[in-house]
């Protein structure tokens, strides 16, 4: 989880403000990289998906359109031959029958009914068969209903007859009150005169084949007549004689389609076709959206997966990209670590050039200030006035303390001097320990922090670097004091361990490091002290030094309560820097 943390926030967003002056010019602003990588990254990986996706989108969909429009095409195309063929049939079976039958067989009303049998049979739905003369008068009739003798004459279907030879009528009710249609052909007699042979057609078979059209959900066939009046059932539309809430559309030759968009209920598509030689009017009508639902519901998977697949590129994108930069942040950390030092070990050799020319400016004066009381002193004692005197003979020898005293502390800074450039020697560790105190008495004695310092006698001298090992006790001594309060305790202990090593301990009972801090003491710049001068230097380059001269550093602490730093030091850290050197590869 924390690892999965560290790729969405990684330290060096979150961290802080970078340092200032000369080293952090050149330092990368890793914020803005990142960001920058990880945006370049997504939109390269991810703008051609959705470039992809959104093609894939407007292709199939306009595919899935033209699929349904192109099927609605033939299933309306297929429908009207088939009531084409259904019209056509009748209308050929009334043609075979005044051709195959005199007018005088037709008028029989014995020969009329074996007729009418004949044709129930073969198609069904004939309800009724007559015969009507030029004047429009019917003749002979076969049927349920008493319409021998009526006259035609008047009605518009006669004249249409007259006319053009052949009649079918829109769907009506008539005397049975049930919806029917009529077919009617005119054939003409060889004295010139003609008669009209007319039968009555139920539409239970014509609505049977529209409501077994396989046209899915929400799907509807019906007939329309040239008014927009229904002529069979809808399944989703008024009854029969109503009139239908889509426009009539206009005459055309061929099959067409389109789309109709309803305020109400929504797109539809329509197609349509005109039934030559009749007042039909052909029309299937689907749902576009129970249509296209299949099609959305297969976008919404694909849109998940979509989702799925720049999820997972934004978390590939984001772990590279914090891969990269961190790198690169690791590496400016170390390269501004080794920056600092090399300014630190140049500051450390400047002070030790420093304390040498001073410790020499001072020893000189200090000879002749010690030459010239001892003189005083042997003056006074040739003289038995003086030399009696115990108040002037103690102030010539506080001169000649304060003097030696001055000598030691120049001693010292020549000492620490000396020992700048890096180097294996032999040490003493307890001297070099007293030697830092050294420095830090006057502190300590200011806040009244007492120092124990406990080596054991079995401990020889040893090969290791005196500077570094000041540098390394100086450290940690004032990272000690920053953390005591005044009277506080510092222990400082060192034992000769089995295994050729040295183990030291540095204690103090001060204010301690936060369980969340000790983590990050040793990584560079991190300090706890940054409002008050600190720069997180300090144990991170104590750290490198302990490691450079073979050792292992170790620490513990408690809030409130104090703080232990173990130094683990090999015997001979010549041999060991030596055989490692060896092995790195170069």
């Amino acid at each position: 989880m924390n690892k999965l943390l560290k790729i969405f926030n990684p330290n060096f967003l979150w961290g802080g403000k970078q340092g200032k002056g000369p080293l952090y010019r050149h330092m990368f602003n890793y914020s803005r990289l990142w960001r920058s990588a990880v945006m370049l990254t997504a939109l390269s990986a991810i703008l051609p998906l959705l470039a992809i996706s959104w093609f894939d989108y407007n292709v199939t969909l306009k595919a899935v359109e033209s699929e349904t429009l192109s099927r609605t095409s033939r299933t309306v195309s297929n429908t009207k031959r088939t009531i084409s063929a259904f019209m056509a049939e009748r209308q050929s079976a009334l043609d075979f029958i005044v051709h195959d039958n005199i007018y005088a067989e037709l008028i029989d009303p014995v020969r009329l009914a074996v007729i009418l049998e004949n044709l129930r049979k073969a198609f069904g739905g004939i309800s009724d068969i007559g015969v009507i003369d030029a004047g429009g008068q019917q003749i002979a009739y076969i049927g349920p209903y008493p319409l021998e003798g009526k006259n035609y004459r008047d009605q518009d279907w006669f004249r249409e007859v007259v006319e053009r030879g052949i009649y079918v009528s829109e769907v009506f009710l008539g005397f049975r009150n049930e919806p029917h249609l009529v077919i009617a052909i005119s054939y003409e007699l060889p004295d010139g005169s003609f008669y009209i042979l007319r039968t009555s057609i139920d539409t239970d078979r014509l609505n049977e084949q529209l409501l077994s059209l396989e046209l899915g959900a929400q799907g509807n066939a019906f007939i329309i007549n040239k008014k927009g009046v229904l002529q069979t059932p809808a399944r989703y539309h008024e009854k029969v004689f109503e009139k239908i809430a889509i426009p009539v559309p206009e005459y055309s030759p061929k099959t067409e389609v389109f789309q109709y968009d309803d305020p109400y209920e929504g797109t539809f598509i329509l197609g349509y076709a005109y039934i030559p030689d009749t007042p039909f009017i052909l029309m299937i009508v689907k749902n576009k959206n129970e249509i296209m639902k299949s099609w959305h519901k297969t976008r919404i998977e694909i849109l998940i997966f979509l989702s799925i697949g720049i999820f997972i590129v934004m978390f590939g994108v984001i772990g590279f990209a914090t891969f990269f930069v961190n790198n690169i942040y690791i590496a400016d950390q170390r390269r501004i670590k080794t920056l600092h030092q090399v300014e630190y070990s140049n500051k450390l050799a400047s002070i030790g050039r420093l304390a040498a020319g001073v410790a020499h400016e001072i020893n000189n004066p200090l000879a002749i200030i010690n030459e010239k009381s001892g003189l005083i002193k042997d003056i006074f004692q040739l003289r038995e006035a003086y030399s009696k005197d115990e108040k002037l003979i103690g102030l010539v020898d506080a001169i000649h303390a304060s003097v030696a005293r001055c000598g030691a502390i120049t001693k010292q800074l020549l000492s620490f001097a000396r020992h700048m450039d890096f180097s294996f020697q032999p040490v003493d560790l307890e001297k070099i320990l007293r030697e830092v105190i050294g420095f830090l008495g006057r502190e300590a004695e200011y806040r009244n922090i007492k120092i124990s310092v406990n080596v054991s006698d079995d401990i020889p001298q040893f090969e290791s670097d005196r500077g570094k090992l000041q540098q390394v006790f100086l450290n940690l001594l004032n990272n000690a004091f920053a953390a005591l309060a005044d009277g506080g305790n510092l222990d400082i202990s060192a034992i000769l361990m089995k295994n050729e090593r040295i183990r030291i301990t540095i204690e103090d009972n001060g204010c301690g490091i936060p369980e969340k801090d000790m983590k990050k003491i040793f990584e560079p710049f991190f300090s706890t002290r940054t409002k008050v001068g600190g720069t997180g230097l300090g144990l991170s380059i104590t750290y490198s030094l302990i490691q450079e001269i073979g050792g292992t550093v170790d620490v513990s602490s408690t809030v409130d309560v104090g703080t232990r730093f173990i130094i683990t030091l090999p015997l001979n850290a010549k041999n060991i820097k030596e055989k490692d050197n060896a092995i790195t590869p170069r």
